[in-house]
């Protein structure tokens, strides 16, 4: 049998059955959609979770900070010992201090943080709302970034209104002697506000070290972040670093970890999903036999003026493969469309009452060409038992059939 003869045969049911052809194809579609939907949403989901995390440089660093035992600390000495491993690219500390804030008369207890731009990079610190200190802002001396805590410690929702306000810091700093005396350190002069960091949870502020250390000698740093020359010296370099003593987080573990957790959410989504779709494909198959008994007069004929049994068999293959495929186009269409609406929803909602805008449902483009894929696949499965009897049937049975 030709190829435009069977492409001709293989789609004749949308002229001679269309009713039935195309609620076949529906049903399948439901059962796709239901797919493409619940797993976008566990990619929707990733996506978010993963954006809160800058890569890159980040993924390349580790995090350091002393454990207490051997008596360690972070010192200039220190960083410049980091600097000197042959695997660690670059070091960069950050000191903390306690202080008071003071915005429009209130006042409130934070950290008040020193770091240069390469610390917050390494770190993966990005901006909610403003920007983040860059290589040019090294000499900044009136600007501060804040976390979102201490914008509630004031009352204020809307980080972006935020942006350009004025605070104002007193250091508490403790006594030399080892007393329990604090000695307050007025800083005299008001910060611009130049971002909102997306460290929830945390009363920090952040300004640059140069700037810090003008109000306050630093000999100890509260943590350190390095960069590796190459993610193969992650390891090693990691393990090195906890046999000094040193407490070492890794961004890319987390990352790594939190892709787990989302390809099982994936998987225990998508089998949800698969349960309609097999409902479909039941009612898919439903349909191939019922037209097979319709068709069995026809198929005779066939027989007759000479189509083989692989002729026949091929022809019922290649409309269930057809309506397979379809059914998988029309879920993938309705599934984006379903995950666009709520999206467009979340985000109409998020700007209206002053949120953050977000994906809820994402839709990769090789996710979409294999659900297509498999729809058709699908179909095949569906049609080999139909098509199978219907090579076996006698010619002459066939023909008297009524």
């Amino acid at each position: 049998m030709q190829v435009a003869d069977l492409a001709r045969l293989s789609t004749r049911m949308f002229k001679t059955n269309p009713l039935r052809t195309w609620l076949t194809i529906l049903g399948m579609g439901v059962g796709t959609g239901a797919v493409v939907v619940l797993v976008g949403l566990g990619f929707g989901l990733q996506q978010i979770i993963l954006e809160q995390i800058v890569f890159g440089d980040s993924l390349l660093s580790l995090g350091v900070s002393a454990t207490g035992a051997r008596n360690l600390s972070i010192t200039d000495e220190v960083i410049k010992s980091f600097e000197e491993n042959e695997y660690i690219e670059d070091a960069a500390p950050l000191a903390r201090f306690p202080a008071l804030v003071t915005y429009k008369g209130l006042t409130g207890n934070v950290f008040l943080q020193g770091a240069e731009p390469a610390y917050l990079r390494y770190a993966g610190i990005t901006a909610s709302a403003g920007t983040v200190f860059g290589e040019e802002d090294i000499g900044s001396a009136n600007e501060v970034m804040l976390s979102p805590a201490v914008l509630k410690l004031f009352g204020a929702e809307d980080p972006k209104a935020f942006i350009g306000q004025e605070v104002s810091f007193r250091l508490l700093i403790p006594a030399e002697d080892g007393s329990d005396a604090i000695n307050e350190v007025n800083i005299e002069k008001k910060y611009i506000v130049k971002g909102i960091t997306k460290e929830e949870g945390v009363l920090n502020a952040l300004v640059m070290l140069p700037e810090l250390r003008n109000y306050v000698g630093i000999e100890e740093y509260d943590r350190a972040q390095v960069k590796v020359v190459s993610n193969e010296f992650l390891d090693a370099t990691e393990e090195a670093l906890i046999k000094l003593g040193y407490r070492v987080t890794a961004l890319s573990k987390t990352v790594e970890q939190a892709s787990k957790i989302f390809q099982g959410i994936q998987a225990t989504l998508a089998v949800f999903g698969g349960i309609a779709l097999v409902v479909s494909a039941i009612g898919m198959f439903n349909t191939m036999t019922v037209t097979l008994l319709e068709r069995t007069k026809e198929i005779g004929i066939m027989r007759t003026l000479g189509a083989s049994p692989s002729d026949v068999k091929l022809l019922f293959i290649s409309e269930s493969v057809v309506v397979g495929f379809l059914g998988g186009l029309s879920g993938v269409l309705m599934g984006i469309t379903l995950g666009f609406v709520v999206n467009f929803m979340l985000n109409f909602a998020a700007s209206q009452f002053g949120g953050q805008a977000v994906k809820l449902f994402a839709f990769p483009m090789w996710f979409l060409t294999f659900i297509s894929l498999f729809s058709a696949c699908v179909g095949y499965l569906t049609g080999i038992f139909p098509a199978s009897r219907a090579a076996a049937l006698n010619p002459l049975d066939a023909i008297r059939y009524e």
